[in-house]
């Protein structure tokens, strides 16, 4: 899967680097209370304005840190069929860059965040996919 093109405007001054978390709020892995991370990248540069479609694996756009599958990579949406799940994009600015390494959890991302966010900013999509040769579901 391909990550999308992002772009946002007014990162307050100070600004040292972004964080931005993909994630969907509406799965839970193994019966946890945890929700899903698709995508986690860090220490994207302050001054920059938007990420490219395509952030591959090695990208150097920013730090990539470990999804649910323990990859540091974009993990696209995969919602089953059923109702639409919320892939939840949050974008924040911090003080600060991460002392972090490739592949961090996003625990030790968020942990290391602390005391550092300027502000922040979300973007909602939905993904939704019918069952195989079925109509889709009632709403």
């Amino acid at each position: 899967m391909t990550s999308p093109p992002l772009s946002w405007v007014n990162a307050p001054a100070g600004t040292q680097s972004f964080v931005l978390l993909l994630h969907d709020p509406d799965a839970h892995a193994r019966k946890s209370f945890d929700d899903i991370t698709h995508w986690m990248i860090f220490n994207i540069p302050g001054d920059a304005t938007s990420l490219p479609e395509g952030v591959k694996a090695d990208s150097t756009v920013g730090t990539q840190a470990a999804n649910i599958t323990g990859q540091p990579v974009f993990f696209g949406p995969c919602a089953p069929p059923g109702p639409p799940h919320h892939y939840t994009f949050e974008l924040f600015a911090l003080d600060a860059k991460l002392d972090l390494p490739k592949g961090a959890s996003r625990d030790d991302v968020q942990k290391a965040m602390e005391g550092h966010v300027l502000t922040g900013t979300v973007l909602i999509g939905l993904f939704h996919r019918t069952a195989m040769g079925g109509p889709p579901p009632q709403r």
